[in-house]
């Protein structure tokens, strides 16, 4: 156990999912190019707010005119990034300073820092090469991905970290890997949905713009190399293409559903595992649920932003699930 890295690995995750979700919010509100460049904005540390300032920032970048509520949510994403690299390097810092008994943490906390910082160069493409999908939803999966592991070395430093995993988690581990895949999968799936504006592309509910089966080009919605140079905000794809991703994601939440209910519904069966499979089944009731009114109620920003958070916390979930089953560190 290392009380200072995990209350350092724990206060970096907190902040690694307020990035995510203040990052869908940015995305949502069509903010992601509120700063034409990187890493200011429009020349500035903050942003124009002056007249001056937004004088002279037109006239520099006169394709993208200053709009002051984009520029400033997306600053404030950026330096919330900012302080997030700081506590990664600080968790560095501290790991390889630690006696021996804690060296096992070092490649963990080395492979976080090499993630955000690579994180750090998919935003500055995100705005360079003007939201070219493939970055936008790798950008996406970075941050879960670096959440999901500042998550496991705040386990693996905490007192459970010592303990050895029962009978009953160690039999569902299959089960759970298996379910971290499929959720892995569903929010790419999300993330490519998000980054080519297709989530609206059907309106309607159950149904898919009024067919179980819509009119949908898979081969064009799925092609991950585009154009560079291109402006892709608002999204570049027709009608079906965007159909073909939308449909993907309701498919795959089909799949998710199914396979992290089962998941929950046995560990629910378990005495230890009650809460545990209680929570799951709670967050994916309520992941749903917000997808749903998404489509019904037309992708409202605070509902949107709040379906990137609990697919966040879905993650988190498992990844706990995770470090309970898996065996007790030397």
């Amino acid at each position: 156990m290392n009380p200072a890295l995990h209350r350092l690995a724990v206060t970096a995750a907190t902040v690694a999912i307020c990035v995510i979700v203040l990052g869908a919010f940015v995305r949502l509100s069509h903010a992601g190019l509120g700063c034409p460049d990187w890493p200011g904005c429009y020349g500035h540390l903050t942003w124009p707010n002056a007249e001056h300032e937004v004088v002279n920032a037109n006239a520099n970048f006169p394709e993208r005119p200053v709009v002051g509520h984009k520029a400033w949510k997306e600053m404030v994403h950026r330096y919330l990034a900012g302080g997030l690299v700081v506590l990664v390097v600080l968790i560095n810092i501290l790991a390889w300073k630690s006696v021996s008994r804690w060296q096992g943490h070092r490649t963990l906390s080395l492979i976080i820092l090499v993630l955000i910082l690579f994180q750090a160069a998919l935003g500055m493409w995100t705005v360079t090469l003007k939201l070219l999908p493939i970055v936008v939803m790798g950008h996406l999966m970075g941050g879960m991905a670096t959440f999901a592991l500042l998550l496991w070395l705040a386990f693996r430093t905490g007192i459970r970290g010592y303990y050895e995993p029962n009978l009953s988690i160690r039999t569902a581990r299959p089960w759970i890997v298996f379910g971290l895949i499929i959720l892995i999968l569903q929010i790419s799936l999300g993330g490519w949905t998000s980054a080519n504006y297709s989530a609206l592309a059907c309106p309607d509910f159950p149904l898919c713009q009024g067919a179980v089966w819509p009119d949908a080009d898979f081969l064009e919605g799925f092609t991950l190399q585009r154009e560079i140079g291109a402006d892709y905000e608002g999204g570049v794809l027709d009608l079906p293409a965007r159909t073909a991703i939308h449909f993907a994601h309701r498919l795959g939440a089909i799949v998710t559903f199914l396979a992290l209910a089962y998941l929950g519904l046995r560990l629910i069966r378990k005495t230890s595992l009650r809460r545990s499979g209680a929570v799951l089944l709670l967050l994916l009731s309520v992941q749903v649920s917000l997808g749903v009114m998404n489509i019904v109620l037309g992708l409202p920003l605070v509902n949107a932003a709040a379906h990137n958070g609990v697919a966040a916390l879905l993650l988190a979930q498992m990844v706990w699930l995770l470090h309970r089953s898996t065996p007790r560190q030397s």
